[in-house]
C-alpha cells in the first residue's frame, strides 16, 4: 500500500508529472481540524454527504466495509450514527468504485486507512491505476507514480475532507449520548409529523 519514492531528479518527465499533479489537485497540504468524535450523522445524512445510496450504505455496514463509528444500530428502531471520518471513507470508497477498482482492493485500502490518525488522513493522496490502490504521503511519491504511468487516478484526502465538511455544514447532526427516541432528533421529518398528529 505504501509507495517508496526515488531520488527527486528534476527531469522533463518529472516536471511534467509534477505539473499534472498540481493541476489535478493531488498535492494537497493543508491543516484540518479534527471534528468531535461524539457527533454523528444518521444514515440518510451520511448518504447525502458521501453521494451514495442508502442500499450501498446498508450493504457496506453489513459486510463490515464501512461501519458507523459513533453508534451502531442495536435492535429494531435504533439509528446508526456515522462520524465525520466514516463519511470521508464512504466518499473515498464511492470514488474508487466509480473508477473501476475492485471491492477487494478497496477493502484493503479502507483497512489501511483505519490505522491512520485523523490528521494523517488529510495528508494522504490515494492513487489508483484501476487495479491497485497506492498510498502517497509526499509530493515525490505522487510524482513518481504519475511519471511511471501507474497512477492514472488520484484522490487527495485533504480535498475530500473539505468537500465533506462543506456538505455536512447544513445537515443535521446529533450527539452519541442522545437517545433514539423520536424527540431526540428535531430535524427528523417523520418524528415532526408524529408530534404534529399527537398534538392535533
Amino acid at each position: 500500500m505504501a509507495v517508496s519514492s526515488g531520488e527527486g531528479k528534476a527531469t522533463p518527465d518529472r516536471r511534467m508529472a509534477s505539473q499534472r499533479a498540481g493541476e489535478q489537485g493531488l498535492l494537497f497540504d493543508t491543516r484540518v481540524s479534527a471534528p468531535p468524535e461524539d457527533v454523528g450523522y444518521r444514515g440518510p445524512t451520511a448518504c447525502a454527504a458521501a453521494g451514495i445510496t442508502y442500499r450501498q450504505l446498508d450493504y457496506w455496514a453489513r459486510t463490515g466495509l464501512v461501519t458507523p463509528g459513533v453508534r451502531a444500530a442495536q435492535g429494531s428502531g435504533s439509528q446508526r450514527l456515522y462520524g465525520f471520518r466514516d463519511i470521508l471513507v464512504l466518499k473515498v470508497v464511492k470514488r474508487l468504485l466509480d473508477t473501476g477498482v475492485s471491492l477487494q482492493q478497496i477493502r484493503t485500502a479502507v483497512n489501511h486507512l483505519r490505522d491512520r490518525g485523523v490528521e494523517d488522513l488529510a495528508q494522504i493522496t490515494l492513487m489508483s491505476d484501476g487495479v491497485s490502490v497506492y498510498e502517497c504521503t509526499s509530493a515525490d511519491e505522487v510524482v513518481d507514480l504519475l511519471q511511471g504511468g501507474q497512477g492514472v487516478f488520484g484522490i487527495a484526502l485533504g480535498r475530500v475532507w473539505q468537500e465533506v465538511e462543506g456538505s455536512l455544514a447544513d445537515l443535521p447532526a446529533e450527539r452519541a449520548d442522545v437517545g433514539d427516541d423520536e424527540d431526540s432528533h428535531p430535524h427528523d421529518e417523520l418524528a415532526h409529523r408524529r408530534r404534529a398528529r399527537r398534538t392535533g
